[in-house]
């Protein structure tokens, strides 16, 4: 996690440079949105990188259940770099509308943004890898935002073609249609964001096969009151354990640790607490957590 917030802010500072040398030879505002994108990812990647350093923090005595929120709070931050990017776009590119100039230097932005292409595959394929082994939601969010990058850096060069070979506006007219995807990006980002701070539950697929975990032991008799969240990689799961009332106290316990156990041979990265009931013990129950 931690050499993809490195590479994500390597990335960003290259293309910064490329990008503002073309846009001053091309005088492009799609190219300029670019340019601007770029600024913004590069603010984001520290960002990201100073939260990821945090929330991989291990859990001290002020965070009992570690610091994986940071994460959350970096994907709300990214999201608002992301929506001023766009807000400024838009203004610069209706000015461009109304007063169109024409594009020069055309083959230099192209070979730029092939260039900016190129850097940003590589680097999506490596966060990829980091994302299918650790699930961060803050390399998500900056997976997600280079993801829009590629397809912004693939329309630049539509835009500049057009507009060298036609009406100016289409470079402009590029630009906002830029601007509209880039906030569409930051939505997906602050609702996950959102999610996990506001402590969302696992997925209903994610739900069942925790049930069908517990009761798949022989001993267990049902199970109540299961609740989940995330935090950072770290999954919380608590739940109430359903067990005949004849057991001892320790054939109960050793029970529950055989459940444990089966939950996290599923959810390797989870924080299990079970609270054992005997069975048909009448008690208040959750409202909503079943």
């Amino acid at each position: 996690m931690r050499m993809a917030t490195y590479a994500s802010t390597a990335v960003a500072l290259v293309l910064i440079v490329t990008k503002a040398a073309a846009w001053m030879v091309t005088d492009s505002v799609s190219l300029l949105a670019t340019l601007i994108d770029s600024c913004l990812d590069a603010a984001a990647s520290i960002i990201n990188l100073l939260a990821v350093r945090h929330a991989l923090a291990p859990a001290d005595r002020e965070h009992r259940f570690g610091h994986g929120k940071a994460e959350a709070l970096a994907g709300l931050g990214q999201s608002t770099f992301i929506a001023g990017s766009a807000v400024f776009l838009c203004l610069e590119s209706a000015g461009r509308l109304t007063h169109p100039q024409p594009v020069e230097a055309v083959p230099v932005g192209i070979a730029v943004m092939i260039f900016s292409m190129l850097a940003t595959v590589a680097l999506l394929m490596f966060q990829r890898h980091v994302i299918r082994q650790s699930g961060s939601t803050a390399i998500k969010a900056d997976h997600l935002h280079y993801t829009t990058d590629l397809i912004v850096n693939g329309t630049v060069i539509v835009a500049l073609v057009l507009a060298s070979y036609g009406w100016p506006g289409f470079d402009p007219v590029f630009a906002i249609t830029i601007a509209f995807y880039i906030v569409y990006g930051s939505w997906e980002i602050v609702r996950e964001s959102l999610d996990l701070l506001m402590d969302r539950e696992l997925s209903d697929e994610d739900r069942s096969r925790i049930k069908a975990i517990i009761h798949g032991h022989p001993q267990t008799r049902g199970s109540h009151d299961l609740r989940t969240r995330k935090s950072g990689m770290t999954l919380f799961i608590q739940l109430h354990l359903e067990l005949d009332g004849q057991l001892t106290l320790t054939q109960a316990h050793a029970i529950s640790d055989d459940v444990e156990a089966m939950i996290l041979a599923e959810f390797p990265e989870a924080q299990v607490i079970i609270h054992e009931d005997p069975e048909g013990l009448m008690e208040p129950r959750a409202e909503f957590a079943p």
